[in-house]
Parts: structure tokens; C-alpha cells; sequence
């Protein structure tokens, strides 16, 4: 067998273990490094957004695609800086220059909300995309975004010392230890070893009294103990040997008494042989009854298996009209919202055909008072005082178009934004209590004919980001149904909306003085097609969407509670923001944060 010295694998494991962890160490420093440096690049890039985007808004505002043009290019000229994208309000690209990434793709053809860190690790790019906001009396509209790139190579530009540095002093360290290694293990470890094997191989087992090893070493350390445990078993062999030659007379007169023994259970093993022939034929008349009752038993597992074949095929099909039930339901939910959309529709179009009404017919008394005032003027009679009533209806007439025009502007924009949202999932940041004056003002068309009152109570400065399609869907879900049902008969009732931030949650408490419910009523409420209203045309999917709406999309909880005649109340929390796939990508993008 090949000799393999102790201490020189045992000096190869320690420089080994001390080599490895060198590397991920140095390793660890490189990448903590690059990533520190890499953050501060991505924070440099949002910084530029306070910088830039003020003039690349306008530029975009103005339709100034050269003015845009040279701001992306005084970006690309910043030596961080790989490659700019500029994109317009329908998520057009207006610029693209330098190295990028292929902004649609990662946005599907929508822009960003806020600033976003996006990662191509195939190509080594990184970016910050952030929006432009263009503000214009007093209302913001975003106008495009602005992405930034810069890559993996820049960064490695900027490390590139400490990363020689982190190498060097890491070879430097490790030479050092190795010498030290060397010399340690040879004196205190390898020349007492070879000593030991040296004295141990001239010892001679014939002739063990005085033999005795002695190491030459001043320390008391574990070879020092193994020199006192080697001489002291040199002794006991010396002793042993005298027990041996004892024992060994021991020995024969033992195997003398047990030659006796074995004739003895010879003759105890023939009568037991004789009792167990017996017994074996005992066994095999109740084998042959064990036969009998298997051949019985087989026919009844095989009678069983058919029974549960049946039962399994029957299972497939219930299993088959239960995912038919499933895709119908899906598509009565979608009826819904696609109803409660054409709902709006309807009435928000008899809603502004009112101040356009007003408009048009304001426009036509103005355009044929201008013509009585140009047939005055071109015969030469018109007078201070006619002229000065012209001038009173004229700005009473532009008094009315401006306040109908801004009345059918307000209730457009009002129902063009919940619209979007009942049919979008896509999660943005609102200021709630703005949001559900909107949904109030889209609903007013339900509401004006009646004498129902709404309050809310909310914190005018709270913002959620979630899918607001979801916030307009349920509140509209619940204002209609207390309308149509709570309010069944009752001239004048009262809603009551409370909104309470609670840190990273949000909690809403909707009641209503209506009817309410009975105990039998409000434990079916949020079930799928449960309705009082079947034969007017109630689907009963209503407080079931708003159910699911609020566990699942939203991530909260909802609770009911009511009694009849004392109306009902909703008590709803769910959390402020909402987690989204971008909001994955951005962590696994950076770790750090």
C-alpha cells in the first residue's frame, strides 16, 4: 500500500478549507462591490430624472421630436449613460439611441406609473424607466416615459482597482500562511511522528521488559500522551502474556466438559424432532383451510374492483359538469362587468346630452344675435344701448357654454377613467377619497332620480396602489345593490362611507339604513346567483364578485353583518399596495433592497 503522510494531508486539507474560503471571501467582495457600485448607478440614473425631465416633458408637450432628439443625446453623451429611450403618451417610441432593451416587450406597450428598474442579464444592460408628467392647470397628464441604460461594463470600469486590489491582497495573505504552515507542521508535528515510527519498528515482541519509546519533545501534548499510552499497553501485554498460558489450561478441561454437553443435547434434540413432525401436520390440515378462505377472499376483492371502476367513471363525469359549471360561471362574472360597463354608458350618455343640449341651444341663440347685430351694423343702426345688450346676453350665453361644457367634461372624464378601470386589472396609484367622488359623480344618473344620500368619510390625502378596476367595481356593486334593494320603497335613505388608514392596511366600513337581511338571507349572500330579484332580472353575481374582488385580487378580508329593518354594513380591510409581477422582478433584480 502506498505511504500517505498525516500531516502533509492534514496541512493540504487546512490550506485547502483556508484556500476556498479565500475565494468566496474575495469572491463575496467582488460581487458586493459590483453591486454596491451598480445600486449607485441605478440611484444616479433616477436622480437624472429631476434633472431632465422637466425640458423633455415640454419638448414631448410641444411635439418637439428634435428638441427631444438632442435632450436624449446630451443623456447618451454622460459617460454612465449606454442608450435612451423616449416614449410617447400612447407608448410609442418618439427616440431610441445607444444600447437598449426592448421597452414593449417588458411594459406590454404601456407605460409606467412610477420609476421602474428594469435588467436584461443576456446583454449586461440595466435601466430606470420613470414617467413624464406634464401639469397644466392644475391637472397632471403624463405625457410618455423615459427609459435610461447602462450596463455591466461601466460598473466593472468603475471597480476595476478594488477588484486588484481584493486579488492581491488576497495572494499576499496566502503565501504568507503557507510558509508559516510549512515550518509549524514540520517541527511540532512531522519530525515527532517519524521519531515514533522509528523507535516503534525496532521494538521486538520476544524481548518486551525495558522496552520503552521516548519522544524528544518539551511540550505535554498528544504525542507526549500517546508515548505514556504505548508504554503502558507495552506492560499490559507483558502481563497478558502470563493470563494467556492460564487461560489456555483453562481450556482444555473446559472442552472436556463440553463434549459431555453435546452428547447430552444430541439426545434432547431427537425427542424434540419427534414432537415438531406432529406439529407440522397440524399445520398443513389448517394451511389447506387458510387456501380455502383466500380463493373466497380474491372473489370479493374482485367483485370490489369492478364496483370502484364504476364509481371512478362516475366520478370523471360529475368531474366533467363540475369544470362545464365552472367555465359558465366565469363567463356569467365577465356579463356582469361587461353590464355594469354598459350600465355607465347608458347613463352617462342622457347625462351629458343635458349640458350639450344647453350648449347647442345657447350657440344658436348667440349665432342669431350676432347675425341681428351684423344686419344693425351694415345698415348703420345699431346703437350703444343695442350693442350693450348684445354684450349682456353674449357673456350670459358664454357663462352658460363654459359651465355645461365643464359639467359634460367633468362627468366624460369622470366615466372614461372608471370605465377603464372596470375593464383593466392593470395596478396604479390612486388617492382614494378623489376616487370614490368618481365613482359617486358616474353613478349620478342612478342617483339623481331619487332622494338618497351619500357621506363619506375618508382622509384626503390617502393613497393605494392596487387595481383600481377593482375599488370601482366594488363600490358601484354596492351602492346599486342598496339602491335596487336596500332602498326598496324608501324615499330618502342614507350611505355611509368610512375610510380609516391603518398603517399598512386600509379599512372601509360601507352601511346603509335599508331593509337588511334576515339570518337565512345573509349567509347565502355571497354565494354565486343567490338574488331576491330572480324575476326582474337579478343574475345574483353582484356581492359575489365583490367577494372575490376583495380575497383574492385585492388580498383582503370581508365581513357582513345586518339584521332586518336595521339596514347592512360591509366591513372591509385590504392592503394599501398590492403586489405585483414588476414588483418580483424588481427584487430579484436588486437584491438589496
Amino acid at each position: 500500500m502506498q505511504f500517505k503522510s498525516i500531516s502533509r494531508r492534514l496541512l493540504t486539507n487546512v490550506l485547502s478549507v483556508y484556500f476556498l474560503l479565500t475565494f468566496i471571501v474575495t469572491c463575496g467582495q467582488i460581487v458586493a462591490e459590483y453591486l454596491n457600485t451598480k445600486n449607485l448607478i441605478n440611484d444616479e440614473l433616477a436622480m437624472l430624472q429631476k434633472t431632465f425631465s422637466g425640458s423633455l416633458t415640454r419638448a414631448i408637450w410641444e411635439l418637439n421630436t428634435q428638441q427631444a432628439l438632442t435632450i436624449a443625446e446630451g443623456l447618451l453623451a454622460i459617460p454612465m449613460i449606454e442608450g435612451v429611450v423616449v416614449r410617447g403618451d400612447n407608448a410609442d417610441v418618439l427616440t431610441q439611441i445607444g444600447k437598449i432593451i426592448d421597452v414593449k416587450e417588458k411594459y406590454s406597450n404601456q407605460l409606467v406609473q412610477d420609476g421602474v428598474i428594469l435588467e436584461d442579464r443576456g446583454s449586461g444592460l440595466f435601466g430606470y424607466t420613470f414617467p413624464l408628467i406634464f401639469e397644466f392647470s392644475g391637472r397632471a397628464t403624463q405625457v410618455g416615459d423615459v427609459t435610461l441604460f447602462s450596463s455591466r461594463e461601466v460598473v466593472f470600469n468603475r471597480i476595476m482597482v478594488s477588484i486588484l486590489f481584493l486579488i492581491g491582497n488576497a495572494i499576499v495573505k496566502t503565501t504568507f500562511l503557507i510558509v508559516l504552515f510549512l515550518i509549524a507542521f514540520r517541527r511540532l508535528l512531522t519530525d515527532p511522528l517519524n521519531d515514533i515510527t522509528q523507535q516503534i519498528s525496532e521494538l521486538e515482541l520476544d524481548n518486551l521488559e525495558g522496552a520503552q519509546i521516548n519522544i524528544h519533545t518539551k511540550d505535554n501534548n498528544e504525542l507526549k500522551i500517546m508515548e505514556q499510552a504505548f508504554n503502558n499497553v507495552l506492560k499490559k501485554v507483558e502481563g497478558y502474556k502470563d493470563d494467556l498460558q492460564d487461560t489456555q489450561k483453562q481450556l482444555v478441561v473446559t472442552n472436556e466438559k463440553l463434549d459431555q454437553q453435546n452428547l447430552t443435547l444430541e439426545q434432547d434434540v431427537a425427542r424434540k424432532t419427534s414432537n415438531l413432525s406432529r406439529v407440522m401436520i397440524d399445520l398443513q390440515q389448517q394451511k389447506n383451510e387458510l387456501e380455502k378462505q383466500q380463493s373466497t377472499l380474491q372473489d370479493e376483492i374482485e367483485r370490489r374492483s369492478n364496483t370502484e371502476k364504476e364509481l371512478l367513471a362516475k366520478q370523471s363525469e360529475l368531474q366533467k359538469i363540475v369544470d362545464d359549471l365552472n367555465v359558465a360561471q366565469d363567463r356569467l362574472v365577465q356579463s356582469e362587468k361587461l353590464a355594469a360597463i354598459g350600465g355607465l354608458v347608458a347613463g352617462i350618455t342622457h347625462e351629458v346630452n343635458t349640458p350639450v343640449g344647453i350648449g347647442v341651444t345657447a350657440t344658436s341663440f348667440l349665432q342669431e344675435r350676432l347675425k341681428q347685430l351684423q344686419i344693425a351694423f351694415d345698415e348703420k343702426k345699431l346703437s350703444a344701448k343695442a350693442f350693450e345688450a348684445f354684450i349682456t346676453e353674449a357673456n350670459q350665453s358664454v357663462d352658460l357654454l363654459t359651465t355645461n361644457l365643464n359639467r359634460a367634461s367633468e362627468l366624460i372624464a369622470s366615466f372614461k377613467q372608471i370605465a377603464v378601470d372596470q375593464a383593466s386589472e392593470a395596478v396604479r396609484t390612486i388617492n382614494i377619497n378623489g376616487y370614490i367622488d368618481e365613482i359617486i359623480r358616474s353613478l349620478h344618473p342612478k342617483l339623481k332620480k331619487t332622494n338618497h344620500q351619500i357621506h363619506v368619510n375618508c382622509p384626503e390625502s390617502l393613497l393605494i396602489k392596487c387595481p383600481a378596476g377593482a375599488i370601482s367595481q366594488i363600490f358601484t356593486n354596492l351602492i346599486i345593490n342598496s339602491v335596487i334593494h336596500g332602498f326598496e320603497g324608501v324615499q330618502s335613505g342614507t350611505i355611509n362611507i368610512d375610510v380609516t388608514d391603518e398603517g399598512d392596511d386600509v379599512h372601509i366600513v360601507y352601511s346603509d339604513n335599508g331593509h337588511g337581511l334576515d339570518e337565512e338571507q345573509l349567509e347565502q349572500l355571497f354565494d354565486p346567483f343567490f338574488t331576491t330579484k330572480r324575476e326582474q332580472g337579478g343574475s345574483g353575481l353582484g356581492t359575489h364578485i365583490t367577494y372575490n374582488l376583495v380575497k383574492q385580487t385585492l388580498g383582503g378580508d370581508i365581513e357582513i353583518s345586518s339584521k332586518k329593518g336595521e339596514g347592512l354594513t360591509y366591513d372591509m380591510r385590504f392592503p394599501k399596495e398590492t403586489r405585483t409581477d414588476d414588483d418580483v422582478f424588481g427584487e430579484a433584480a436588486n437584491p438589496d433592497l
